[in-house]
């Protein structure tokens, strides 16, 4: 599975952001890809007040802040072939 985060340097939300994602790496195995907002004018616009943002299977799943266990829970339902929802948590 590819997890996707959107970001930026000097973001400390996206510091921790790539820590808990790293960390659940280490249990988990999947592909990380972490995209600069400031290359493209669309990321720009679209998530300048909102990074990080973690997209899983296409889809914005958390934004500001994300929890170990709710980032496990998206992969392994991912894993598993359900599909993968929006958060209701983490800065929504």
């Amino acid at each position: 599975m590819m997890v996707r985060i959107y970001s930026k340097p000097h973001c400390h939300l996206c510091d921790q952001a790539r820590e808990v994602l790293e960390r659940v790496r280490a249990r988990i195995p999947f592909e990380l890809v972490e995209e600069d907002i400031r290359a493209s004018p669309t990321l720009l616009a679209a998530y300048r007040y909102d990074i990080p943002v973690v997209i899983f299977e296409g889809i914005a799943t958390f934004k500001h802040r994300l929890r170990e266990e709710e980032v496990e829970e998206c992969l392994r339902r991912g894993a598993s072939g359900t599909h993968v929802a929006e958060s209701k948590g983490q800065g929504k």
